[in-house]
């Protein structure tokens, strides 16, 4: 459910503060707030999100308006979907890109 229209959109005073202080081309803004909304004073600002373990740094553009911090921080980090298939076609990938490579390599030397 979303935020009330008549409440309207929040964001953290302490980031408006920061964003305020600082200029631009500055180092990080540190934040925990992930549930900040992205407000246009803080286009082309470098923000140092939380995730529950690291700070992940996020540049603001025009494009992120309107969204929250956190949806630029990722809380789970995703490594791959294992399993026999998956090496299966992970190793035809590598012969395939690797047969290429090895066909011009001779014709090279000549």
């Amino acid at each position: 459910m979303s935020r009330s229209s008549k409440k309207g959109p929040f964001v953290d005073p302490n980031i408006l503060k920061k964003v305020s202080k600082q200029k631009p081309d500055g180092g990080a803004i540190k934040t925990w707030s992930r549930a900040s909304e992205i407000s246009p004073e803080m286009v082309g600002y470098l923000f140092a999100v939380h995730n529950g373990k690291d700070f992940i740094e996020v540049r603001v553009t025009e494009d992120m308006v309107g969204h929250r911090l956190g949806e630029f921080s990722l809380t789970r980090k995703f490594i791959k979907h294992g399993g026999k298939m998956q090496k299966e076609q992970e190793q035809k990938s590598q012969a395939a890109a690797a047969a290429p490579a090895a066909a011009a390599a001779p014709a090279a030397k000549k």
